[in-house]
């Protein structure tokens, strides 16, 4: 294994006054948070029109997939049409990864349902995502709309629903998304963070590009866990 770049080594002491001063900014971080997410509840909010998408028992109305709910977040997976699964967005996988059915449990008991569109037809995201086993619903938009249209995917979407009507409360997109991607979130406690370029490292910590890591061996990490194929 090769040698890398560490932190200087110091006593127990002079590390606890470190992680000490460290804590007050972490402690500030999450109460900017917190204004942020205040800030954000009082976002104003804008009418959607009617749309409709296809899902495992036809056309839907955007109303009837907030499954009687109040709220609804919607995440737009990236599509590639009539690619095979180890082509389909590694981005996309890596955050669909951890939103599994506990997540979207806890989420249903503070009245809000967790959904996946994608532009692609019915049949191919349906196999996808049984190949993947999730379980969150999924719908296509290929037919629907352009008021559900995104850039290509990878941005998450809030409604709100008031009797018959649906209004857009929030969407944000890149690396806004990052609140689904866990990983990435614990990779930050770590010595050598994400490993990308971008990062604010020391001089000699290990760094590749954004993303690059989330493919292996040319499959998305997340289909290694569903298959032993090797990619042909």
């Amino acid at each position: 294994m090769t040698e890398l770049a560490t932190p200087r080594i110091v006593t127990r002491d002079e590390w606890e006054r470190a992680r000490a001063e460290l804590l007050v900014r972490e402690k500030a971080h999450t109460r900017a948070g917190d204004e942020l997410a205040a800030a954000r509840r009082r976002l104003p909010m804008t009418p959607m029109e009617p749309a409709t998408v296809v899902g495992p028992d036809g056309p839907v109305s955007l109303l009837d997939v907030f499954d009687g709910r109040r709220m609804l977040v919607v995440y737009h997976f990236m599509w590639h049409k009539g690619a095979p699964h180890d082509r389909q967005c590694e981005g996309c996988t890596h955050g669909q990864s951890a939103m599994n059915a506990a997540v979207c449990a806890y989420l249903a008991a503070r009245d809000v349902t967790y959904a996946v569109f994608s532009s692609g037809p019915w049949n191919e995201i349906a196999a996808y995502r049984d190949f993947m086993g999730w379980t969150p619903p999924w719908y296509s938009t290929a037919d629907s709309a352009e008021v559900l249209a995104t850039r290509s995917g990878g941005d998450l979407r809030c409604y709100l629903r008031t009797g018959d009507q649906v209004f857009e409360t929030y969407e944000t997109k890149w690396r806004g998304i990052e609140a689904m991607l866990p990983s990435l979130q614990m990779l930050d406690l770590t010595v050598y963070g994400r490993q990308e370029s971008w990062e604010d490292s020391p001089a000699g910590w290990p760094q590749d590009q954004a993303g690059s890591w989330w493919r292996r061996d040319g499959r998305p990490i997340a289909q290694w866990t569903r298959t032993t194929e090797a990619v042909k």
